[in-house]
Order: structure tokens, then sequence, then C-alpha cells
């Protein structure tokens, strides 16, 4: 080998080192606070699973409100890390501040709606997902209280999720963690009327939740004011005005803020048929779904990275590196997801034993859990593909085509078939409903071939 072979070989370890530490760096604080996040939903499930299966399902029901308004949230974001990423990799502040300042101008017209929906119309909004009065009575107490947290979730998922795309992620970790301790202290107190408080049960658990919504916003604030100098937040920025960058963030944000919510709605529309299913059947999917959340922390840490790491050097441009990244992330993903499936299976035999359900709900969950440990093999690797890979690139479109036709015409559309027109069992509904990650693999795989999604979109 020659001097200049040799000095090849020793800058693509190097490069791989400084890869593989970046991604550490990224990867473990989100993967925590996604841990966290899960934490939080675990908390609300194990103390209402000791209060009752109605206190469980009505939650779990109406935290699919929460969950659509997060989308949008998600999807706003999302599109704007496609610039942010880029221009971070240009070193373009004053663009990204910009950008901040857009966003949180859609995200807070979006929590003043879905906060006066729920005040407004509880009771309509629960009998979307169950027939139950019992379940929709529970829901509407816990929406009426829970709704004003929506507003403070506005401001801080926005700024916490962009600071993301510019590499400041522990700020993140260390906020929600806060939330995390803060909630579990105040759904103790007030779901079972600890230290003198009357026990709430299901309100108990909103007014926590909302308590601990109104922490992170203010420590949010003071970190964006006060410890920030790199990125600075200024609220004059949600009156910006700058048309050809109003434009290119309505061009990548729209294509994936629609993406989110079509997927979620589709996970929603799960919902809704799970619900029609029976109290028992939602119980055992509220806690099925939440072992999958835990399953998952890693890859989604390892989608997001990708998406900020990928973009990043596609802004530099460089994009031979991003292609070495991505290919790198691929690997790294699959690896995560075939770990978070042992995760179910190991963690199985314990949650059957721990929560306060029926047999029915437990014969169920014995089986849900088995469906989601192949579900999260399918889930880390199109995650990582649409939401890091083809999103750090700014290909936003094809995820929304995917979701559409997989899910609203696949697994949405046979599941609710199979359950209401051919009256099939619960556990076969249940696998036709979890089968679009399965249906994605071709597409998702496909599309990476093709490299379409390799392209700089700064100005």
């Amino acid at each position: 080998m020659n001097q200049l072979e040799t000095q090849s070989v020793q800058e693509s370890k190097l490069e791989k080192k400084q890869f593989y530490k970046a991604v550490f760096a990224l990867v473990l604080p989100m993967a925590l606070q996604n841990l966290i996040n899960v934490a939080v939903t675990s908390a609300d499930v194990i103390m209402l699973g000791q209060v009752g299966e109605t206190a469980l399902s009505a939650s779990s029901l109406a935290g699919q409100v929460q969950f659509i308004m997060t989308l949008f949230f998600f999807g706003l974001t999302s599109g704007a890390a496609v610039l942010t990423a880029q221009y971070w990799g240009k070193k373009d502040i004053r663009t990204i501040e910009k950008i901040i300042g857009i966003t949180l101008r859609f995200s807070l017209i979006v929590s003043v709606a879905f906060t006066l929906a729920v005040w407004i119309f509880p009771e309509p909004i629960m009998r979307i997902f169950t027939p139950d009065p019992a379940v929709i009575a529970e829901g509407a107490d816990y929406l009426r209280i829970v709704g004003i947290s929506y507003i403070t979730m506005s401001f801080t998922i926005i700024y916490l999720n962009i600071m993301r795309s510019v590499e400041r992620v522990v700020v993140s970790t260390v906020v929600y963690l806060i939330s995390l301790v803060a909630n579990i202290i105040f759904n103790s107190i007030f779901i079972f009327g600890l230290l003198g408080a009357p026990a709430m049960g299901i309100r108990g658990a909103a007014l926590g939740t909302t308590l601990a919504r109104l922490i992170e916003l203010v420590i949010v604030l003071f970190y964006a004011y006060r410890m920030n100098r790199d990125v600075r937040f200024r609220f004059s920025e949600l009156l910006v005005h700058d048309k050809l960058l109003f434009r290119d963030f309505l061009r990548y944000s729209i294509p994936v803020t629609l993406n989110e919510l079509m997927w979620g709605l589709g996970t929603s529309m799960n919902a809704v048929v799970i619900g029609h299913l029976g109290s028992s059947v939602v119980a055992a999917n509220s806690v099925a779904q939440v072992t999958r959340q835990l399953a998952t922390v890693i890859a989604f840490g390892i989608a997001n990275a990708a998406a900020i790491l990928i973009g990043k050097a596609i802004g530099e441009n460089n994009n031979p590196k991003a292609s070495r990244y991505a290919h790198r992330f691929v690997v790294l993903t699959l690896i995560a997801g075939v770990c978070g499936a042992l995760v179910i299976l190991l963690v199985r035999p314990f949650i059957m034993t721990g929560m306060n359900v029926s047999e029915e709900a437990r014969s169920y969950l014995s089986m849900m859990m088995f469906v989601m440990s192949y579900f999260v093999i399918g889930q880390a690797y199109n995650t990582t593909m649409v939401v890091g890979i083809f999103r750090a690139g700014g290909d936003t479109k094809f995820g929304l085509a995917l979701d559409v036709s997989t899910m609203w015409g696949g697994s949405i559309l046979l599941g609710a078939i199979c359950a209401f027109v051919f009256h099939w069992s619960v556990p076969a509904v249940y696998m036709v409903l979890m089968s679009d990650e399965i249906i994605k693999i071709p597409f998702t795989t496909w599309r990476y071939r093709s490299r379409k999604w390799l392209r700089n979109v700064t100005r």
C-alpha cells in the first residue's frame, strides 16, 4: 500500500470515528428524551390502571386529541428542520431565527384551535373514539382540564425540536426529565389524593399533566432568553416578513405536516376501530402501544440524528458524505429495530402480571405484544428512511404518498372491513391494522436506492 492509499485509509477511519461520535452525541440524549416521553405516558397508564379499566381507556382515547395536535407540531418542525439543518451547515444563523418565528406563528394558531375544540365539544369528540357512555364522560372531564396545556406545548415542542436540528439536543432532555419528575409527583398527589389533596382520578391525571407542561414552558423561555447565545429567539420573529423564506417553508413543511397528519389520523383511526371492539381491547392496546414506544426510543433517535447530520452534510455541498452517512444510518436502525423487538418480548411477562385489567384484556395484550415485536422492526427502518434520510434532502412528498397509500388504502381500510363487515376475531383484525409498516418496506427501500432524495434546498 503506497503513501497515498495509506493516507486515504486513515482519513476514512477518522471520518467514521467522527461520524459515530456525532451520532452518539445526538442519539443518546434524544433516545433518553424519547424514553422520558414514554415514561410520562407509562406513568399515566400505570397509575390510571390502578384506578380502573374505564379511566385507563378514557385517558388513552382522550390522549388521541393531543396526539393529533402534536402531529401538526411535528410536521411543522420537521418541515422547518429540512431548512434549518441545511442552513446550519451553511452557518446562516439569521435565517434559522426567522424560520423559528414562522413555525411558531403556525403552531400557536393550531394550539388555540384545539384548546377551544376540547373546551366546547369534549363529549362529541370522545364519541368519535368510543360509544361507551362511561368512557365518554371520563374522557370529557380529562379534556376540559388538559386543554390549557396545548397552548404551552405549541411553544416548547416547536422550539426544542428546532434546537435539535442545530445540534442543541441536551436542553430537550433536561426539560423533559424535569417535566417527568413533576408529572409523576403531581399525578400521584391528584389521582390518589395524597398530601391532603382530593382523590380526583382521571381529572387528577389531567391536572398533573397540565402543571408539568407549564413548568416546561418556564424552563424553555428561560433557556431561550438567558442561555442560548447561538440561535436567539425574539417574539418579534413571530411577525417576520421574508417572502422567499416563507415560500420555502410552505414548500417543505406543508407536505411533511400533511404526512404527519395522515399518519397520525391513520393511527387514531386504528384507535377508533379498536375502540368499537370493546373497552378491554382498548385497555390492552394502550399498554401495547406504550411498550412499542419504549422499544423504539433509540430507533427514533437514530432517525432524528440522520435528518440532522445528513441535512448538514448536504448544506455543506458534500453529497458523497451524505450518501455514506445514509448507508450507516440504515445499518444502525436495523440493529435498533431488532433490539427493540427483543425488549418487547423480554418485558412481556412482567407487564402481563403487573396490570390490573380483566382476563379478557390480558389475553388480548399477550397477542398484541407479539404483533408489536415484529412491527417495531419495520417502523424503525421506515422512520429512519422517511423522517431521517429523505427529509434531510428535502424529499418531503414521498412520505405523504406512502402513508396515504399503505395506511388509508391498505391496513386501515382492510382492518375496518375485517372488523365491521366480516366480523373477524380481535387478533386477526389487530394484525391487519398493524400491517402498514411491513407493507412500506419495499417502497422505502426503492426510494432510498433511487437517490432522488439527495438535494440541496438552501438559497
